[in-house]
């Protein structure tokens, strides 16, 4: 539940549309609800500005479906990670119910249901490669769901340089940046020495057999002789795009 939905029942008490008691069954279920297989936090966005998201990945589909049912029940709002089309499926058969259309996104298994239509700011997600898209799209999702503009730059790599010519101008637009890549994780670096804004670096599990699944890009993106680059976990996306969305936030201040 988030903080315009309860000013809202406030403001409603206030003008004595709304009994103290139907009050308190719309709030019954904060800070959390215990559906037996999860305790769903819906106290988490107005307690910290963001969502309680579903991880699917090693969760049982029924699981999945009965958090989701109660998250949509509370908010109509709902995110979900790593998701499979069967997924998918289930939680297009919940939307139904209450007339939503969820959105799955095939690349990173991400679905949405409700994301926010006013964008602010803006946030620009470099992709160093093809093969970097699915931690990219997960990125740059995550951040539009929550509010914030995205433009997505792909297939910049370092094999390239002169590709990132044409995305000059976005380095003064952007405030902030977040940049995947995999292999040798070089493009974070690369970027760093070219702007004055704040950069995410996403190291992604692409690359022959001394990429060691990430970590090679990872510890690359750590070693960085650029300072002041904040380093992700491998693939995580969706902490990238949630930390450059709370940066972006805080420009409007």
């Amino acid at each position: 539940m988030h903080s315009n939905k309860i000013k809202h029942l406030l403001q409603l008490i206030e003008k004595g549309d709304l009994s103290a008691n139907n009050a308190l069954k719309e709030l019954k279920d904060l800070p959390y609800e215990d559906i037996g297989v999860a305790k769903v936090d819906h106290h988490r966005e107005l307690r910290h500005g963001i969502p309680e998201v579903i991880f699917a990945e090693g969760k049982e589909r029924k699981d999945i479906k009965a958090i989701a049912e109660s998250m949509l029940k509370k908010s109509g709002r709902l995110f979900i990670t790593r998701a499979s089309k069967e997924i998918y499926s289930d939680i297009g058969v919940l939307c139904n119910k209450i007339k939503k259309k969820p959105v799955y996104f095939e690349k990173s298994g991400v679905i949405t249901v409700g994301q926010k239509q006013r964008k602010s700011g803006l946030i620009a997600v470099f992709c160093a490669g093809t093969s970097d898209m699915a931690v990219s799209e997960e990125a740059s999702v995550t951040a539009a769901f929550l509010g914030s503009k995205v433009s997505t730059i792909t297939d910049v790599g370092v094999a390239g340089l002169h590709r990132l010519a044409d995305a000059r101008d976005i380095f003064s637009e952007a405030n902030v940046l977040i940049v995947a890549a995999g292999m040798e994780g070089a493009l974070p670096s690369v970027i760093g020495g070219m702007t004055d804004k704040p950069i995410i670096a996403v190291p992604t599990s692409v690359g022959y057999g001394t990429s060691l699944g990430g970590i090679t890009a990872l510890f690359a993106m750590l070693n960085s002789c650029v300072p002041g680059i904040g380093v992700m976990n491998i693939d995580n996306g969706f902490g990238a795009g949630v930390l450059a969305h709370k940066i972006n936030m805080l420009c409007k201040k």
